[in-house]
């Protein structure tokens, strides 16, 4: 996704940090999870190592990843330091799909399910059902729904007051919070899939404004895609921090 790095620079501002980029991009494979994930092995790897020191270190990862997929590697790491955390999953799509059940064989689907122990991706588990919030979810597929039916995850559809049903489900606990772009309307930042009936702008600020009541161990950003002018990505970037602005550290003046 050639619009991460602008989510990095944009972040590293706000955080007054220097950002540490992780493995170089490659041209899209457009093909399927196996030889994906096969591909993407060794970046992985040191994605799970740099979180792995993170932890350690007693810092808090703030990412900007290029796809879902990469939460294949930082979920176990984090469910392993922060059993007590939920994961709360903003995303248009469930994924929670197995290697099994896939019909798109879109390994970003599965990102989800790996950590859930749903299927083994090489990096992990851990993450349990009642530690997995999954927030604006629109696009689900019939085996996915029937894993929700089932407590898989607890699923918060888009609708009225979102951002207090949130609140409910995360009922004061720890929160690593992972935002993929497309559980937001199309338009409001370039991203590849569109969903309608997404969430605002104001919604995901909201959601932000209540998760930030409580410890925030981590937050990822997947799926921003450059706009059609640096400008304009650059544009898109602010108005999606701006948004999850409450989930940052208040930087000193000092």
């Amino acid at each position: 996704m050639a619009g991460s790095p602008a989510i990095a620079e944009e972040l590293a501002r706000r955080l007054g940090v220097d950002p540490v980029v992780i493995s170089q991009p490659e041209q899209a494979l457009a093909t399927g999870w196996q030889v994906e994930l096969d591909a993407a092995r060794s970046a992985l790897c040191a994605m799970g190592a740099r979180y792995e020191q993170l932890f350690n270190q007693g810092a808090v990862p703030f990412t900007a990843l290029s796809r879902c997929a990469v939460s294949l590697a930082t979920l176990p790491v984090v469910a392993r330091h922060r059993p007590d955390a939920v994961v709360v999953w903003l995303d248009a799509h469930a994924d929670i799909n197995t290697p099994d059940s896939t019909t798109s064989g879109y390994l970003g689907g599965l990102a989800l399910a790996g950590p859930l122990g749903k299927w083994d991706s090489g990096f992990g588990q851990g993450l349990s059902a009642s530690n997995t919030i999954l927030v604006g979810a629109r696009d689900i597929d019939p085996f996915e729904q029937q894993l929700i039916a089932r407590g898989a995850v607890t699923l918060i559809p888009p609708g009225p007051d979102i951002a207090g049903r949130v609140s409910a489900a995360v009922a004061g606990r720890p929160v690593y919070l992972h935002l993929d772009c497309d559980v937001l309307e199309p338009g409001l930042v370039p991203t590849d899939y569109s969903v309608t009936g997404g969430l605002s702008l104001t919604e995901l600020r909201q959601i932000a404004e209540a998760v930030a009541i409580s410890e925030v161990v981590g937050l990822e950003i997947a799926e921003f895609e450059a706009d059609t002018t640096p400008e304009g990505t650059q544009a898109a970037a602010r108005r999606l921090l701006d948004a999850l602005q409450p989930l940052l550290p208040i930087m000193s003046s000092a």
